[in-house]
């Protein structure tokens, strides 16, 4: 089981999970190395930043930047690239810690 895997089944069973995510994709939001927390949600919304599934890839930390009712989300990184659409979101970020200090947290 991949990390991807895991953070899925812990969100799956206990509804929240932990994932280590690297890249400068999401620069200035989150910085590469940082520890986020992700709980599941009954509702994505545009700005959310998830844990989701693109064109069968996994996508630990992009953003939601449209809604479509039939589409769904389409997701992006905080520089402009578009991932593409998808149904298939598992969490969302709630917190990310970097060096032992809170860099984003949603209340």
């Amino acid at each position: 089981m991949n990390k991807y895997e895991r953070l899925k089944n812990d969100l799956d069973i206990a509804g929240t999970g932990k994932l280590k995510a690297f890249g400068n994709s999401m620069l200035p939001i989150l910085k590469n190395g940082s520890l986020l927390t992700f709980v599941k949600a009954a509702n994505y919304d545009i700005g959310d930043i998830v844990f989701c599934k693109v064109k069968g890839r996994y996508i630990d930390a992009h953003k939601v930047i449209k809604k479509d009712t039939n589409k769904g989300f389409l997701i992006a990184n905080n520089h402009g690239f578009e991932n593409g659409w998808t149904k298939i979101i598992y969490g969302r970020v709630v917190e990310a810690e970097h060096q032992n200090r809170i860099i984003y947290k949603v209340e």
